[in-house]
């Protein structure tokens, strides 16, 4: 009997939901190692900010009224006022466009939540680089390498991000979700 090595992420989503439909969603993340290394009551704070800048002309400068870019992203859907939905995806610069991924698939393609996160999965990498995962649709990955995009096959499927969704019905009934993904079920489908 072999014991593998845990995973390396950081990072842990929360959804929850009441029976007035009030809604939260939450995501920590230590980034790197221990975080920040500060510990308050016994939560170890992150260290997110070590992607910002103080450097004039950056990109990612703190600066008034700029939004400096990050990946601690909970998702929350609402519809007239009233929430719908909460879920996240994890995976570091995965997760940007992992939520769009899934918001997309739910609202675009009307997948069932547990389909919309299950769906195969594309990440964008660099220029013209884009990662599939095996099960991505082989007739895309041909029309985006006659576009001129250089498409990875990549066999791990860990670095697509790991979600879950919690989705109020129209009758107050939830449907939760979460995806084959996951650290206790990595799989590609």
């Amino acid at each position: 009997f072999g014991v593998s090595d845990p995973a390396h992420s950081g990072t842990v989503y929360l959804c929850a939901a009441d029976r007035e439909g009030n809604m939260v969603s939450m995501i920590q993340s230590n980034y790197m190692g221990f975080g920040s290394g500060i510990v308050v009551d016994g939560i170890s704070l992150q260290n997110r900010g070590a992607d910002f800048s103080l450097e004039s002309g950056h990109v990612n400068v703190v600066a008034p009224g700029k939004r400096t870019y990050h990946t601690i992203i909970p998702g929350f859907l609402s519809k007239e006022k009233k929430p719908v939905a909460a879920f996240g995806v994890m995976g570091g610069y995965m997760q940007p466009q992992g939520h769009v991924q899934v918001l997309t698939n739910l609202l675009d393609f009307s997948m069932h939540p547990q389909e919309a996160l299950d769906a195969p999965r594309w990440m964008w990498k660099k220029g013209m680089e884009v990662a599939v995962e095996p099960a991505f649709d082989a007739k895309v990955v041909a029309a985006l390498r006659a576009k001129g995009h250089e498409i990875v096959v990549e066999p791990e499927c860990g670095v697509f991000g790991r979600g879950q969704i919690l989705w109020r019905l129209e009758n107050g009934v939830y449907c939760g979700a979460c995806e084959s993904r996951t650290d206790s079920n990595i799989g590609c489908y």
